[in-house]
């Protein structure tokens, strides 16, 4: 029994730590992107703690009922960089673009709620073909290794050239992460993720390469702000982007349930009312997001990686480090504690769990046969979505705003070319005679 306890405990203790590292990051790019003063990033780390926290319970409780972390949308990271860039370039402040941004998130919950309640949402299940979903997760591996890798080699901030100890430190415990999970047997695999976590930061001071963060007097209890960027607003620009990003949160959600379904050893569920109950709580996850003035968070699709990696599929810890994480917001002086992990030790052990999701990604794309017309669809969707992450933002300044946010964001092109060509271009007769690719 006690074994038992202590294997729940460590548990809990790792999923905490997996949901503190995939929330740290954007709070801080969001809060340098809109010129905030750091007391405001502070709040918005904390902000950012508690709708985490919640979401992920709801998820678990009455959502798609899985296992599967929610954090920051890196999705909804281009519009906020393409809006705070409109607002410059129009003479204002980036912030005045705030709570416009939160009237977008507000339109996109709507129509998640919507979608949910109604099961609207299987008449477009046709269009998540596995290629389309897998192609979805190569993507979105691709495009947030590069946000990880640059943390990984200390590129943060004003730095420019990367930082040679903490790079050192970094590929070691990328490396570690994976060694454990491949080579590890037993507990030591179940944690490969907090082992490296653990023995990066204590690298990291040891190495004196973490500097401490000023003591600041608070509050023992504080209550996160409501509506701190302001009361939401609406144009018809953002609730056209809105509505094509509810595309993609669907594709989100479609590829988090899919991938964590697959890395979990117990029999399939209803896909119908675990899909339609994952969409409904995602809605309600974005409007906790506007009132409480954060980027929206979704479901990770990582997570499955995580999973394969560490074992942990058990849902009674998840839902514990959730509310504990949750909780966490409303102690200033913890949620300084733990967002003192340092950075590039948290990039490196999320990069390691991107390994597997790649895996996941391979294996579901090659559910079906991997014929021509479908390897020649995948890859025109790859060239043309990696090229646009390789183009500055300033390469489609004077476009409209809703062709802006399109080629802005090589994910939702990306996923938008690939689900045109699938159903564009549908298997031929002779398509079928195509000598095809052995699959798994």
């Amino acid at each position: 029994m006690r074994k038992l306890a202590l294997g729940g405990s460590l548990s809990t203790l790792q999923w905490l730590m997996f949901l503190l590292a995939n929330s740290i990051a954007l709070p801080v790019v969001i809060g340098g992107m809109f010129h905030l003063p750091p007391e405001e990033i502070s709040s918005l780390m904390q902000r950012t703690f508690l709708v985490v926290g919640l979401s992920s319970f709801l998820q678990g409780w009455i959502g798609h009922r899985y296992p599967i972390a929610d954090g920051p949308a890196g999705s909804w990271v281009s519009v906020f960089v393409i809006m705070a860039d409109v607002a410059v370039k129009q003479g204002g402040s980036p912030q005045d673009m705030l709570p416009l941004l939160e009237g977008g998130i507000a339109i996109a919950a709507l129509l998640l709620v919507v979608l949910g309640l109604t099961g609207w949402v299987q008449k477009l299940l046709f269009l998540f073909t596995p290629l389309v979903t897998g192609t979805f997760l190569f993507l979105l591996a691709l495009q947030l290794s590069g946000v990880f890798m640059k943390g990984m080699l200390g590129l943060q901030g004003a730095a420019v050239r990367p930082d040679p100890a903490i790079a050192l430190l970094s590929i070691a415990i990328f490396g570690l992460v994976v060694l454990l999970s491949v080579k590890g047997r037993g507990w030591v695999k179940q944690y490969a993720v907090m082992i490296g976590i653990v023995s990066g930061w204590a690298g990291y001071g040891l190495l004196g390469l973490g500097a401490g963060s000023p003591a600041v007097a608070a509050p023992p209890v504080q209550l996160p702000e409501l509506f701190a960027w302001g009361a939401p607003q609406w144009d018809a620009g953002i609730a056209l982007t809105a509505a094509l990003f509810t595309f993609i949160l669907l594709s989100n959600t479609i590829a988090a349930v899919t991938a964590v379904r697959d890395a979990m050893p117990e029999p399939a569920r209803d896909p119908k009312r675990t899909l339609n109950r994952g969409v409904f709580a995602g809605g309600l996850s974005h409007g906790i997001a506007v009132l409480f003035s954060t980027i929206a968070v979704v479901p990770l699709p990582v997570t499955a990686g995580f999973i394969r990696i560490t074992e942990q599929t058990r849902l009674r810890p998840f839902l514990a480090a959730a509310l504990l994480f949750a909780g966490i917001s409303f102690v200033p002086a913890a949620v300084r504690a733990v967002a003192m992990l340092p950075g590039p030790v948290a990039s490196a052990a999320l990069l390691a769990s991107f390994v597997q999701m790649i895996v996941i990604a391979m294996q579901t794309i090659s559910k079906e046969a991997l014929d021509l017309r479908r390897l020649t669809i995948f890859g025109i969707t790859l060239v043309c979505s990696v090229g646009l992450m390789f183009l500055p933002a300033e390469a489609f300044q004077g476009l409209p705003p809703m062709l802006t946010y399109v080629f802005g964001n090589a994910l939702l092109f990306g996923t938008m070319l690939v689900t045109l060509l699938e159903q564009l271009w549908k298997p031929s007769e002779a398509g079928a005679q195509v000598p095809q690719l052995p699959s798994q």
